[in-house]
């Protein structure tokens, strides 16, 4: 059965992002993004809301176009546009680059997703992005693994990535690596009691 990885870059005092959206403290070089690459490669599709994909196809259909964009970037450009995607939204009426529009959170369709249900997916996991749409995974209990590249700052104020839900949940290190930047990959999976 696929697994659902919930991937994010977060700063050490844990948002996503910082006030106004902003993610300039990201410290993405060029081997913490083929990492990234690598990992998206092996996944069967991505799954986000309509935030996090809005700003994905405002930037990465066109990326590769640069002559000036770096390798790893023009390589994820094809890998995002080639992945089956799902983006959640109850106000999108279309989405291009191999998108599917999925209006609710439906456990049973998310379970389907997982159990490979769905002839049109390849082999591989399912990426997860987006807070809102992971806190609403999280709450249903559908994430399985938690992937996230912990940047060395601290921004002090902004959208974090964990809602409080006054509930504990228990994590298993699965796997850590520590790039040439001060970025850490924590990736753990998720208990279930």
């Amino acid at each position: 059965m696929r697994k659902i990885v919930l991937m994010m870059s977060v700063s050490l005092d844990g948002y996503m992002e910082g006030p106004d959206r902003d993610i300039s403290w990201h410290r993405v070089d060029d081997e913490v993004h083929q990492d990234a690459n690598d990992f998206v490669a092996r996944m069967a599709a991505l799954l986000s809301g309509r935030v996090t994909h809005d700003l994905m196809a405002d930037f990465w259909p066109t990326a590769d176009a640069d002559p000036e964009a770096p390798a790893v970037m023009a390589e994820f450009a094809a890998l995002w546009r080639e992945i089956p995607k799902y983006v959640y939204s109850r106000t999108l009426e279309h989405a291009d680059w191999n998108t599917t529009v999925v209006r609710e959170v439906v456990p049973e369709e998310v379970r389907a997703l997982k159990e490979g249900r769905h002839a049109e997916l390849g082999p591989g996991d399912l990426g997860l992005g987006g807070a809102d749409l992971a806190a609403e995974f999280l709450r249903l209990g559908l994430v399985d693994q938690i992937r996230l590249y912990v940047h060395p700052v601290l921004i002090g104020r902004g959208k974090p990535l964990f809602p409080d839900t006054g509930t504990v949940t228990g994590l298993h290190l699965a796997e850590s690596r520590t790039f040439g930047n001060g970025v850490v990959l924590l990736c753990y999976d998720v208990e279930r009691g």
